[in-house]
C-alpha cells in the first residue's frame, strides 16, 4: 500500500498549556516541537509582559520559569482571538500583585468570561468585565490567589476549569473546584490535567471536584506530539481520496481528544493504523464512505472537518451536542452549513449542531467564505481536493493555528496527482 508520509506542526492545545506551566515552573524548561503560530505568538508575548523570558529564536523554545513570581504588566495585554490564551492569562493575572487588563478583537468581545471571572471573585480577586458585557476586556486587581473553594461553570467552555487548574498550584492555600452542571469537551481538560502532571503537580478528581494541590512546577525538556486537530485535515483527505496517508508524528495513544476523528471515519468506512510510526488513515473514497449520527461534544474542533467529510458520504450524517460552537471564531455551526448549501450539499442547522445529507456527485464549485476562521478554510481545502474550482475569500486565516497549511496542502496535492 502506497503511503503519503506528512509530520504535523505541534498541537496548539498542548503548546499554551505548557507556555503557561513552564512560565511558572522552577527553572529553565526547553519546548521541543511546539507550534508557532498567531495565537501561540499572541500568548508568548502576553508572558512576556509578566517578566517572563522567552527565547524563541529557534525551533526549540527555552522559557525561564518565575516560580510563580510575575511582574505587573506595565501596558494592556492584546490577545487577538486567542480565546484560549486569554483565558488562561485571566487567571495567571491573578498571580500578580497589582492590576491587569486583556483585550482582544472585536469576536472576543463576543466570547464569554463571566464564569471565570465570577469564579475568581469567590476567591478574593477583583476580576471584572470592563464593558459589563461578560466579555473582554477585562481587569484584574489581585494580590495573589488566595485558594480555597470555589464553585465555577464550565457549560460554555472547558476552558474555564482549565485556566483555574493551570495556575492553582501557586494559590496560598490548596484550590478547590466544585463543577455546577455540566462540563463540555472534557478531552481538552484531560490534557490540561495531563501536562500538569507531566510537569509533576497531581490533581486529585473526586466526582464534580478538583483537588489542586500547593506545589511549583518541575520540569527541564518538554517534547509536544503532533496536533491532532490539524491531522484531522489529512485523514479527511485521506478518507474522500481513497489515498493512505500517515502522521508519522501523531502516536498511537496521543493525549488529545481529537486524535479520536480516526476512530470517527473508521465508522464511516476508513480503514486505521496506529503504531509506533504513528497514524495512517486509508479512506475508501467519496460515494463510499457513510453517513453518521454522533455526539460530538468531547472533539468540536473537529466538527467542520468531519461535516466536509460527511458531504461526500452516502445517507445522512447527524451532528450532536456541540451548541458551544457557536461561541467559537465564528459561529460554526452557521457558517459550516452556510457553506456546505453553497457547494451544493444540502444541510440544515440544529439548535446544537447539524444535519448533513450527503451529495459526492452533486457538488460545485463556489467562493468559500472564511469567517476568520482558520478551522472553515481547511476543512472546505478538502472539498477543493475533488472540486478544484473552489476558491477561498481568505486563505491567511490559517496563521491561527497552521501558518504552512497552504503549503502542505500543495505538498499533499502533488502526492495525490502521482
Amino acid at each position: 500500500m502506497h503511503e503519503i508520509v506528512f509530520e504535523c506542526p505541534g498541537s496548539k492545545s498542548i503548546t499554551q498549556r505548557a507556555l503557561i506551566v513552564s512560565s511558572l515552573s522552577n527553572g529553565a524548561c526547553r519546548l521541543f516541537t511546539p507550534l508557532d503560530s498567531e495565537d501561540t505568538q499572541l500568548l508568548r508575548n502576553g508572558l512576556r509582559a509578566f517578566g517572563i523570558n522567552i527565547d524563541d529564536g529557534t525551533p526549540t523554545w527555552l522559557i525561564e520559569g518565575s516560580k510563580g513570581v510575575l511582574k505587573e504588566p506595565q501596558k494592556e495585554i492584546f490577545m487577538g482571538n486567542n480565546g484560549t490564551g486569554i483565558r488562561f492569562l485571566i487567571s495567571f493575572s491573578a498571580l500578580v500583585k497589582g492590576r491587569t487588563i486583556l483585550t482582544g478583537s472585536p469576536r472576543m468581545e463576543e466570547r464569554p468570561a463571566e464564569p471565570l471571572l465570577k469564579a475568581l471573585r469567590q476567591i478574593g480577586v477583583d476580576a471584572k468585565s470592563i464593558k459589563g458585557t461578560g466579555c473582554p476586556p477585562v481587569e484584574i486587581t489581585s494580590n495573589g490567589l488566595e485558594g480555597g473553594e470555589v464553585t465555577l461553570s464550565a457549560r460554555a467552555s472547558s476552558q474555564f476549569l482549565s485556566s483555574l487548574l493551570l495556575v492553582a498550584p501557586y494559590a496560598r492555600k490548596p484550590l478547590t473546584i466544585e463543577l455546577d452542571g455540566e462540563l463540555v469537551s472534557r478531552p481538552y481538560v484531560d490534557i490540561t490535567l495531563r501536562v500538569m502532571e507531566d510537569f509533576g503537580i497531581h490533581v486529585k478528581e473526586e466526582g464534580s471536584r478538583f483537588i489542586v494541590p500547593q506545589g511549583i512546577y518541575l520540569k527541564d525538556d518538554y517534547t509536544i506530539e503532533a496536533d491532532a486537530s490539524s491531522a484531522s485535515y489529512f485523514f479527511g483527505a485521506a478518507a474522500v481520496t481513497a489515498h493512505a496517508i500517515r502522521i508519522k508524528n501523531l502516536p498511537p495513544n496521543p493525549i488529545q481528544g481529537d486524535a479520536s476523528f480516526c476512530d470517527i471515519l473508521s465508522k464511516m468506512g476508513c480503514k486505521v493504523q496506529k503504531d509506533k510510526n504513528g497514524t495512517l488513515v486509508k479512506g475508501p473514497g467519496a460515494d463510499e464512505l457513510y453517513g453518521i449520527e454522533i455526539d460530538m461534544s468531547k472533539w468540536p474542533d473537529v466538527v467542520p472537518t468531519l461535516a466536509v467529510v460527511a458531504a461526500f458520504s452516502k445517507g445522512k450524517t447527524v451532528i450532536k451536542n456541540v451548541e458551544h460552537l457557536r461561541i467559537k471564531e465564528t459561529d460554526r455551526i452557521k457558517a459550516v452549513v452556510t457553506e456546505l448549501n453553497r457547494i451544493g450539499c444540502k444541510a440544515e442547522e440544529l439548535p446544537d449542531g447539524m444535519v448533513i445529507h450527503g451529495n459526492p456527485k452533486g457538488l460545485r464549485p463556489a467562493k468559500i467564505k472564511t469567517y476568520d476562521d482558520h478551522r472553515i478554510a481547511m476543512s472546505f481545502a478538502i472539498a477543493k481536493l475533488l472540486i478544484p474550482e473552489i476558491s477561498f475569500e481568505d486563505k491567511t486565516v490559517v496563521k491561527k493555528s497552521f501558518p504552512k497549511f497552504w503549503e502542505y496542502w500543495e505538498k499533499l496535492e502533488k502526492e495525490l496527482s502521482k
